[in-house]
């Protein structure tokens, strides 16, 4: 499979000269299997470039997995071209809530006064679909659901194909102000989920310096998050949901701290990076 990052920002865009390398595009990543089927994780901004991009005429559905419902992660689905595509076969996955179906929630944005167009008006064919907490199939790929610990239903996902793993945690708060390295295994959120992935893709928003301030917010401080990666054993890390606040520069500053930390930590070098829009990661499906 390969992974291609199409938005990496988060809570809101941030366009602009001081963010140009990493992107100003909310929360997006295109997985393309190697069978030829298309998973897009979240539907920020990001998306609809990605839409713009996808050839007309796809070979199949188009399967978007919704981490959670916050507008920096759905904000991009009334701007993807394929959902204007009479043609085009769209299957929203996402997490289920008592209060309401998902596509009853996803169509309170997709609506007015916010949308001149609603859901059930899109010419393409849409369904959605609660992704539980278990594993089930998407074309060549296995894919796994669960819930982490952020503000509201927020979810989790791992996309395995052959021998490869990919796990996506755009939005966590695994410590809760306990700092990782004093909780045991099982009290952390989404370890499991994550454990030995090839590639980890997980929020970074806040520095250490920044993170007493948004306490609660739902994502954690860098050191949490490469303590996380570092638990979970996995492969490759790409930094993610940089704060709008960030600017280039200031990321390029975070990455040189996230190195030197990795480091200090045992990590192997060159593990850590942070996302930036257009990045990829390739992952062979064999052993």
């Amino acid at each position: 499979m390969e992974a291609r990052v199409w938005g990496a920002r988060g809570s809101i865009p941030s366009p602009g000269h001081e963010t140009a390398r990493y992107g100003g595009n909310t929360s997006c990543v295109h997985v393309a299997l190697e069978d030829g089927t298309n998973l897009i994780l979240d539907a920020g901004t990001g998306i609809r470039n990605l839409g713009l991009a996808l050839p007309e005429v796809l070979d199949g559905p188009l399967h978007i997995l919704l981490t959670h419902l916050h507008m920096d992660h759905i904000q991009g689905l009334m701007f993807f071209a394929p959902a204007f595509r009479p043609d085009s076969e769209i299957v929203i996955w996402g997490p289920a809530s008592p209060e309401a179906s998902l596509e009853d929630r996803i169509a309170r944005y997709i609506s007015a006064p916010l949308s001149p167009v609603e859901v059930r008006e899109l010419p393409s064919h849409v369904s959605f679909r609660d992704a539980e907490a278990v594993e089930w199939q998407i074309g060549g790929a296995t894919i796994r659901a669960d819930s982490v610990t952020h503000r509201g239903p927020t979810l989790g996902y791992r996309v395995t194909e052959g021998a490869s793993s990919l796990c996506y945690i755009p939005d966590h708060e695994p410590g809760l102000g306990t700092p990782l390295s004093a909780l045991e295994d099982e009290w952390i959120s989404g370890l499991a989920l994550a454990r030995d992935a090839d590639v980890l893709i997980h929020d970074s928003q806040y520095t250490d310096e920044e993170y007493p301030s948004h306490l609660g917010w739902g994502h954690p401080p860098l050191t949490d998050a490469l303590e996380f990666a570092r638990r979970a054993h996995a492969g490759r890390l790409l930094l993610f949901h940089h704060d709008p606040l960030h600017s280039d520069d200031f990321l390029d500053a975070v990455a040189v701290t996230a190195a030197e930390r990795w480091a200090e930590m045992g990590g192997p070098p060159g593990a850590v990076v942070l996302a930036a829009e257009g990045a990829t990661a390739s992952l062979p499906s064999a052993a």
